[in-house]
């Protein structure tokens, strides 16, 4: 094989591809946000009471369409998880081709293990539809609702430490890039935000913290700067977020 250099074609079409994942995985980012806050928020959030699981399996038998809904827009959020591993993956590899490899596959592994943790919901959804004609206060019904619902908590706290280790990566990613250093340090921030809720979710008993709700900041400029980039367009014929003094990833030969 000969290698040839880059033409101005070449980096013109590496800059629109660029372009195009950005925008993917920035609309995808922001598809992800709306459809975990309605679940996690706007579901959950007021169906689930806290060491009631009585009121928990009134209330989800009585909303049943949208606990339902709110799974399914979870999972959602695990499948589009998946596409958002593999743009960072292709935006980011110019700049440590190994580090972004391995920041997609912790985002990949995040998503299956919040998958996972998901089917402690669909086995609540499964119990009370089970139990229709049937009175729901019966204490084996209550218990393994409430069984289900801290195992999925747990799971998701599991998977939270992955994720977390996933932004850290990419803050560090980022720091190396064309993207602004305050945005690579907020996206570390929040990975070390949901790092340490994990751990301390985990391992400390009744843990009352939620330094990620405070630490999140940096994953929302993440999206508005993905937009940003794919919608200003490049000047130049680089990638849209790889470092300005790094050659593209995809010469040919």
């Amino acid at each position: 094989m000969t290698n040839r250099s880059i033409t101005g074609a070449d980096r013109a079409a590496i800059g629109r591809a660029q372009r195009n994942i950005a925008l993917a995985t920035g609309l995808s980012l922001l598809l992800m946000a709306i459809l975990a806050s309605f679940a996690q928020f706007g579901v959950l959030k007021t169906l689930i009471v806290p060491a009631d699981a009585a009121a928990t399996t009134n209330n989800i038998a009585a909303s049943s369409g949208l606990y339902q809904a709110a799974i399914a827009a979870f999972l959602i959020v695990a499948i589009l998880d998946v596409t958002v591993a593999w743009g960072f993956y292709i935006l980011l590899r110019p700049v440590n081709e190994g580090l972004a490899r391995l920041v997609g596959s912790l985002r990949i592994v995040y998503a299956a293990a919040f998958a996972f943790a998901l089917l402690n919901l669909i086995d609540v959804a499964q119990l009370v539809q089970g139990a229709t004609g049937t009175p729901l206060q019966s204490a084996s019904l209550r218990a393994q609702v409430a069984a289900s619902v801290a195992s999925f908590d747990t799971g998701w706290h599991l998977a939270l430490g992955i994720f977390g280790l996933h932004l850290v990566g990419l803050g560090a990613l980022l720091f190396r890039s064309a993207a602004p250093r305050l945005l690579a340090a907020l996206v570390v921030l929040a990975g070390v935000g949901y790092l340490a809720d994990s751990i301390g979710t985990i391992f400390i008993a009744d843990y009352g913290l939620t330094i990620s709700t405070f630490t999140f900041v940096g994953e929302a400029l993440l999206i508005f700067w993905l937009l940003w980039r794919a919608a200003r367009g490049s000047r130049t014929s680089e990638t849209a977020v790889a470092s300005p003094d790094r050659a593209p990833a995809a010469a040919a030969s």
